[in-house]
């Protein structure tokens, strides 16, 4: 695929202190003076601050883009320090927006830093990204990938994706209004998304903390190589990296000549099914809390407690009682025989979600005054039992 012309009219001049902090940027023939004016005038928008937002927050402000606009509402956890480096300990429980300007500052104090606090939607998506030259998208959840991308599509932007899961990570640039034909968008490669439920998030299925790096790190180098209009972009191409054999796969994306073309942007959650209409019919008048559990288990209800999440999970933290049976085993039929009939069934997982889903296959299996605890494990650590971690 030929080269792209640059996507940012270089800046008038560098400063002297410009001079000497971008020194090996400038000294790089592709790069030089002109390159590094590209990337002073430039304003790319972040989706994310959490594990690939991190790095590439961090190394596009090292590289000295002169504005960063980063969208994130929600604040620091624990769990999070694990994997997304722009935040420390002394940020638990600040806003994680605010934690990585903080850190960006510390950085490069060239860089303007534009907030966005809060949920990226239909109603603002267009207002947020108009300013901007190029998106990163690195957010974990399909509904605001199909928004972004379907936002830079009506703006004529292209954007930088990553994805990351366990060992595995993906990257691709994608832009619908790409000179001489060679246009795409994510609908091209993911025309649709997953049904609900079968494709995990990294909250319930991990991710190498480290993986992070390793595509936040491409997708900053890609948005230089699109600023900068220098060397060969992943525009329809799609990087596949698995850390655990240290392999890079490519596939070649195609434009789909049956794509839906985007002509507006659309309820992104009701699109992408977050909980299936199964799973939410099954758990309307079939959802108990934690608390109402801990007082079923008080009275001496009769009752068979079901652990719907994977065995890693189980061996981190557990409700004292229960049988584990993970969700898929559920979903195939294959655990209906252990599950016995002459009590009442209560389902639960980590926070409700996969607890709905088997609840709906037990449903429609005869089993009809089963249960779930909406808040699953988690619920039970904050609301009854406080001494047990959270993951």
């Amino acid at each position: 695929m030929a080269s792209l012309p640059p996507l940012v009219e270089p800046a008038a001049e560098l400063t002297k202190e410009e001079v000497a902090r971008y020194s090996r940027h400038l000294i790089i023939p592709d790069v030089g003076v002109d390159g590094q004016k590209r990337l002073k005038n430039a304003k790319v928008l972040v989706v994310g601050a959490g594990g690939l937002g991190s790095p590439a927050l961090l190394y596009l402000a090292a590289a000295g883009v002169g504005t960063l606009g980063i969208v994130d509402f929600d604040v620091v956890d624990e769990s999070n320090l694990q994997r997304q480096v722009i935040h420390g300990q002394s940020d638990i429980g600040k806003p994680k927006a605010v934690s990585a300007k903080e850190s960006v500052a510390e950085i490069n104090p060239f860089v303007h830093v534009n907030l966005h606090e809060q949920p990226l939607d239909s109603s603002n998506a267009l207002d947020v990204f108009r300013d901007y030259d190029l998106i990163l998208d690195g957010t974990d959840n399909f509904a605001t990938r199909y928004l972004v991308n379907d936002a830079a599509v009506l703006l004529g932007k292209p954007y930088v994706w990553g994805s990351i899961f366990r060992f595995e990570g993906q990257v691709s640039v994608f832009w619908e209004d790409a000179p001489n034909g060679q246009g795409l968008n994510y609908r091209h490669l993911y025309p649709e998304p997953p049904p609900p439920g079968m494709v995990p998030s990294c909250a319930e299925g991990g991710v190498l903390g480290v993986l992070c790096a390793s595509i936040g790190s491409i997708m900053v180098t890609e948005a230089i190589k699109l600023i900068c209009g220098i060397g060969d972009t992943l525009l329809g191409r799609l990087k596949v990296y698995d850390a655990l054999d240290m392999e890079y796969r490519e596939v070649k994306i195609r434009r789909d000549p049956n794509a839906v073309e985007i002509t507006e942007l659309i309820d992104y959650e009701a699109f992408c099914g977050v909980v299936s209409d199964e799973a939410q019919s099954a758990a309307a008048g079939h959802t108990i809390t934690a608390v109402e559990l801990k007082e079923k288990m008080d009275a001496g209800d009769k009752f068979e407690l079901i652990d719907v999440r994977e065995p890693h999970e189980w061996e981190i933290v557990r409700i004292p009682g229960a049988k584990l049976i993970p969700k898929d085993k559920i979903l195939s039929g294959e655990a209906f025989a252990e599950i016995p009939q002459d009590r009442q069934t209560i389902l639960y997982c980590k926070s409700g979600v996969r607890s709905a889903e088997a609840l709906s296959a037990l449903q429609h299996a005869g089993f009809s005054n089963a249960v779930h605890v909406g808040g699953g494990v988690t619920g039970w650590a904050q609301q009854v039992d406080t001494s047990l971690p959270t993951y």
